[in-house]
């Protein structure tokens, strides 16, 4: 099994920040490790270090694939999964800001379809 590098300091720091940034105050986050196939077609998983956060009944995660590679998603339940629309990211900030942005933008959608305010 092949075994990506953890998260540096520096992309803890960029998670962190993005993070207080958006609720107003930190976030405390957990580090884990995912056996993910980085390819369709790979028939060995890859062990890829993940930085995981809830907010309210929401679950996000972000797993980095790779030198300056990441892949995010957000969910409620494990049937209800959810991504940005974009496999792969190559600039981490970017990767944070559009996993909370596509997390805001469902809720918001959710609400207006329920009408809850």
């Amino acid at each position: 099994m092949h075994k990506i590098d953890d998260f540096s300091d520096s992309e803890i720091w960029t998670i962190e920040t993005t993070l207080k940034e958006r609720y107003g105050e930190p976030r405390q986050i957990e580090l884990a490790e995912s056996e993910i196939r980085l390819h369709p077609t790979d028939r060995e998983v890859t062990l890829c270090p993940v930085v995981y956060w809830e907010d309210q009944d929401c679950h996000f995660v972000i797993c980095k694939t790779g030198d300056r590679r990441y892949r995010c998603q957000f969910f409620y339940r494990i049937h209800q999964q959810f991504g940005t629309g974009v496999e792969e990211y190559d600039d981490l900030a970017e990767c944070t800001v559009s996993l909370l942005q596509a997390q805001a933008d469902y809720e918001r959608e959710r609400r207006s379809e329920t009408g809850d305010a």
